[in-house]
């Protein structure tokens, strides 16, 4: 079954996750099948770029969404593709 996580990355103390789909069975850090999105705990407040198309693409092909990246889909505001790009 394929699953949408966070898989993480950055430094010691200076986390950073990429929203991935990937196989249940991989590791977190595994090969990801897809990248879907990134978000930054670090700054106040947390950013976060999600591709809600692709999630919801895989979401209708069966996939699961973990309970963190849930709540960063509820709680994070939708920003237009022009608004994000300077």
């Amino acid at each position: 079954m394929v699953k949408i996580r966070l898989q993480r990355g950055g430094a010691k103390k200076r986390p950073f996750y990429r929203i991935v789909a990937l196989d249940e069975r991989r590791q977190r850090d595994g090969r990801a099948l897809e990248f879907l999105g990134t978000y930054d705990p670090k700054y106040d407040p947390p950013r976060a770029e999600i591709d809600r198309a692709g999630i919801q693409a895989w979401v209708d092909k069966g996939a699961q969404l973990s309970d963190t990246v849930r709540s960063l889909i509820k709680n994070t505001p939708v920003v237009a593709p022009s608004e994000g790009a300077s």
